[in-house]
């Protein structure tokens, strides 16, 4: 068998990717580039995490996928973005979610006057009797919202009103769920409480679950496969292996190297000036 006949073969097993970007550029107010040459991918059933420092252009990346960029008068101004083989790059939010994208924000996740079953039944609205069987469901996952269900979303502690984000999310019944920072302000071991129950749901209900965090540990504790930003490009990606083997990532995300440096490019140019000063 010839070389370019086994390498045909070998793209052919290959699977599609659930959710493609090829070179997505985002930019704001028409002039200000947030996001440039951008590209990923998430395959069906897997989780992919996106790491970073705050300000890297993670959560620019998920508005871009779910259609929540316009809210910001930004837009998909290069590349594409693919979901399912389909282009879905400036388009709004209510379609991308029906196509079945649904984003966990990291800001404003619950309605705080309603309680915590009429913001899980509020997402379904008339479908709601056709939801009861997923609601359920979220009570499995999180039996804490089961004893809180009478509760307003307002008294809910932080992990509370993340397990009921992502909850609420599950209501629509996604293929792709995007999580924009999950441990943001909550205890260690919420934290890890979260991250098996996103790993029990892929598991369970076939999901394919795109991740941003700042916290590595717990993200490649997790991911199949991960990313990193910075400055709104990739400028690293690889399984959970590669990544957390990866001199330059232990040292600034795995806490390696020691606090005070601010970037991942920071660690690449400490090394750097250590071999050549060393």
């Amino acid at each position: 068998m010839s070389a370019a006949l086994r390498e045909t073969e070998s793209a052919a097993r290959q699977p599609s990717p659930l959710l493609e970007l090829d070179q997505v550029e985002v930019t704001y107010h028409r002039i200000a580039i947030a996001v440039q040459g951008v590209s990923l991918q998430v395959l069906d059933r897997q989780i992919v995490a996106l790491l970073g420092s705050n300000g890297a252009g993670k959560t620019t990346i998920l508005r871009a996928i779910s259609g929540f960029l316009g809210v910001d008068d930004a837009r998909v101004s290069e590349g594409t973005i693919r979901f399912d083989g389909e282009a879905i790059a400036n388009r709004a939010p209510h379609w991308v979610t029906g196509r079945g994208i649904v984003l966990v924000p990291e800001r404003d996740k619950v309605f705080e006057n309603l309680s915590v079953e009429e913001n899980l039944d509020a997402v379904v609205g008339r479908r709601a009797a056709a939801g009861a069987s997923m609601r359920q469901a979220v009570y499995e996952y999180f039996p804490a919202l089961a004893r809180l269900r009478e509760r307003e979303a307002g008294y809910l502690s932080g992990g509370e009103r993340q397990m009921l984000a992502i909850g609420s999310a599950l209501m629509c019944a996604p293929r792709l769920l995007l999580v924009d920072e999950l441990s943001l302000g909550l205890a260690p071991i919420v934290v890890e409480q979260l991250a098996e129950r996103l790993c029990a749901i892929r598991r369970d209900l076939g999901m394919s679950i795109l991740l941003v965090e700042q916290n590595a540990p717990v993200a490649l504790g997790i991911a199949d496969y991960a990313y990193i930003v910075e400055n709104g490009r990739i400028v690293l990606d690889g399984d959970r292996g590669r990544l957390s083997g990866h001199q330059d990532v232990q040292d600034f995300y795995l806490g390696a190297g020691g606090a005070g440096r601010r970037s991942y490019r920071d660690v690449k140019q400490y090394r750097r000036s250590r071999r050549w000063y060393g």
